[in-house]
Order: structure tokens, then sequence, then C-alpha cells
């Protein structure tokens, strides 16, 4: 299997692909899903290249419409076009209450996501294990999109350990 990259989870080409789109949707609808431990860890490279797309326009990505030159609405209008070939336009996610709300899912990963993430040069998943799965002991996992839009810092020391370092 040489520079074969990517599980294959038994599936046939278009199975694979429709998982990963269903997938990426319900990662950037709600920010945080539970999955097996190996789809996450194949999610994670395809929802990470989606966000990429469009963070790499910049301010471009989620700048309001009418402020753009025609060149900078033509850049943003391919990026769109790349993101919704592999994304569903629509998500819908079910409110408290029962209510169900319907997102553009293209836009949130062009304004929401893109502004989110543009001081962040990549990692923009986390992957935590959370143990088996009771049906059939497969490994299980949360994946979900990090919050901070910059890398996490070191954290300042508080005073008292300051001066314990210190005396």
């Amino acid at each position: 299997r040489h520079q074969n990259a990517g599980r294959k989870f038994d599936r046939n080409t278009t199975s694979r692909r429709a998982m990963f789109r269903n997938l990426t949707a319900n990662l950037v609808l709600n920010e945080r899903i539970e999955t097996t431990d190996a789809k996450a860890k194949e999610l994670r490279r395809v929802a990470e290249r989606i966000i990429t797309k469009a963070r790499r326009l910049g301010e471009v990505s989620y700048t309001p419409q009418e402020k753009l030159s025609d060149k900078d609405k033509a850049r943003r209008l391919a990026t769109k076009r790349l993101i919704a070939a592999f994304l569903p336009r629509w998500g819908t996610r079910v409110e408290k209450g029962g209510a169900t709300k319907k997102v553009d899912l293209v836009e949130k990963v062009m304004i929401d996501l893109a502004k989110r993430f543009s001081e962040r040069a990549g990692g923009y998943t986390r992957i935590i294990k959370i143990g088996e799965r009771r049906g059939d002991n497969a490994p299980m996992a949360i994946i979900e999109l990090v919050e901070a839009g910059a890398p996490a810092k070191k954290a300042k020391k508080s005073a008292p350990a300051e001066a314990a370092a210190a005396g």
C-alpha cells in the first residue's frame, strides 16, 4: 500500500465520500460530534482542508459583499463554489425546545470559521478519546472545533507561584 493514504472503511469511493461529506457537515453545523476513533482521524483531514480553503482568502472571506472589489468578489465566489462542491449547502439543527433551525453551512465556513481561525496556522480540530462503544467495543472519540482563534499561549504564572519560584 505504498502512497495509498487514508482508510477505506470497507466502502466504495462514493459511499466513503458521502460519509465524509455528512460527517463534515455535522461537524461544521454542531462544532462537536461523536464518532469512531478511526473516522474522527480521517475526518480531521477532510474538515481542516475545507476550513483552510476559506481561511486562505483572508479578510475577503468575511467582508460584506458590497465592500469587495470585483477581483475579490470573484475569488470569494470561486472559493464558495469549491466548498459547496463538497459540503451540502444547508444543515438543520435542533434547538432547545425542539425547534429546528436551518443553517447555511457554506456561509458558516466562509464567515464564522474563517474569521475564528484567521490567526491559526492549522489544527482547527481536537480529538478526544472517550472509550469503547458498548455494542461492538469500537474505540469512540469526540471530534470538535477548537474554540480559541489563536493558538493557546502559555498562561502567566500567578503571583503566589511567581513568589515561590523566585524565592
